[in-house]
């Protein structure tokens, strides 16, 4: 079984990510391209620090084990202790590395887990670069929601031992992973990764087939689009078309809310892969989702993480 973990990027998924193996105790390492990536990665884990906490705190009380409140990826029902996991959040965040030095990050890597942008090119810059560093042994695989990982197997430098491992936000409660491999992966790694997602309190889901947006995505995606089409057509405005959702479906969240929680940055790389699609054909209206995510951004409005978005956060 793997023991160090190295992620490769402390966005929203990569520092949930690292901070669940950190807690499952794994030897976790956040990889980082920058001094701001370690601003702006820092206090994402003082948050969850807190939030595994405040989620242990209710998970003791009288309506812990309801929907919604208990976080599978934390303790089961019966085998919860509030002090060993009070004890095992505090470890992970005091075990936790954070290093700029991506050569001194994967030397002894078991698992290298890459979780940034859903850009192309920084993707595809980065498994050239990690490429020459990564020791024989080391697997690698991608958190990407869109991507396939066949259009970087060649990249990677080991295709064998690559593939894909996509986590669902708030991987605490949330603790599903979808595991895909692609033609060249070797079953045995694939198996491997399977095993590691278990390890860390997640339930691995097999896709057997190479898709874009994997299961989980491959449904959510049209929902933001929808959404977001509504807007930018000046059908109605995000509070209304989420409450539209939500009321009449049951949903905890609506479409900008989602967008909120993943984060608009990632949201608008995923819009710019559809704009090449001619406007007789996009089933939406993908420059004006362009064109008003980037309003957005550029008002530095990125979501949940920045305090505000399409809603204003505490």
């Amino acid at each position: 079984m793997y023991k160090k973990i190295v992620v490769a990027g402390g966005g929203v998924l990569g520092s949930q990510i690292a901070f669940q193996a950190a807690y499952c105790g794994f030897d976790v390492t956040i990889w980082l391209r920058s001094q701001g990536s370690i601003g702006r990665t820092q206090p994402k884990l003082d948050h969850l620090k807190e939030v595994y906490l405040d989620t242990i705190e209710k998970m003791s009380g009288p309506e812990g084990k309801t929907p919604g409140v208990w976080a599978r990826g934390i303790a089961e029902y019966d085998s919860f202790d509030k002090d060993a996991c009070i004890a095992q959040t505090n470890r992970a965040y005091e075990n936790l590395k954070l290093e700029l030095d991506m050569a001194k990050a994967v030397e002894d890597a078991d698992l290298v887990i890459e979780s940034m942008a859903e850009n192309v090119e920084e993707k595809t810059a980065f498994y050239k670069k990690l490429a020459g560093l990564l020791p024989a042994k080391t697997v690698l695989v991608t958190n990407s929601s869109t991507l396939l990982p066949s259009k970087f197997a060649k990249a990677t430098g080991r295709p064998d031992r690559f593939l894909s491992l996509h986590f669902a936000n708030s991987i605490w409660k949330n603790n599903m992973t979808e595991v895909m491999a692609q033609a060249q992966t070797e079953q045995k790694y694939f198996d491997q990764v399977m095993e590691f997602a278990q390890a860390i309190r997640m339930i691995p889901l097999p896709v057997r087939k190479e898709k874009s947006g994997y299961l989980l995505n491959s449904m959510l995606v049209p929902l933001l689009f929808s959404g977001m089409d509504l807007y930018v057509n000046g059908v109605s405005d995000p509070e209304s078309i989420d409450k539209a959702w939500v009321l009449g479906t049951g949903a905890p969240k609506g479409p900008f809310q989602i967008l909120d929680t993943v984060g608009l940055t990632t949201a608008h790389n995923i819009v710019k892969m559809y704009l090449k699609v001619p406007s007789f054909l996009a089933p939406y209206n993908f420059k004006g989702m362009d064109k008003m995510l980037r309003e957005y951004i550029d008002a530095g409005k990125l979501g949940m993480a920045s305090g505000e978005g399409f809603y204003k956060y505490k």
